[in-house]
């Protein structure tokens, strides 16, 4: 499964991993959101409700391009940065072009729809 994802000029895609909380995030699309920056190396964006975290876990290999859902806030979290893995972040997927969209700056308006 793939995502697209739509603010300012950027247009990239990401490819879900297959997990219960990919699959929830996947059943309510399209969205629109609102994208900003959080920290000095993610950009966050809250959803509408929060998804499963059913099959949930630790996991390693985090890499710069990652696409998370971090539960205790329901929030998707795409990382321009290094980061560590952190309990109730659940890797999504992962940016298929890379981080470098996310290193546009500010608040935006965030579409997030299913690539065909």
């Amino acid at each position: 499964m793939r995502l697209r994802f739509i603010f300012g000029d950027q247009d990239f895609t990401a490819t879900l991993e297959d997990n219960p909380s990919a699959h929830d995030l996947v059943s309510i699309l399209p969205l629109d959101l609102t994208i900003d920056d959080y920290s000095t190396n993610e950009k966050i964006a809250y959803l509408p409700r929060k998804l499963t975290e059913e099959g949930s876990g630790r996991f390693g290999n985090e890499a710069t391009g990652d696409l998370c859902y971090y539960a205790p806030w329901g929030n998707l979290a795409m990382f321009h940065g290094p980061y560590r893995w952190s309990r109730g972040l659940i890797r999504l997927g992962r940016l298929d072009q890379g981080p470098a969209p996310l290193l546009t700056r500010g608040e935006h308006p965030l579409r997030v729809e299913m690539l065909s």
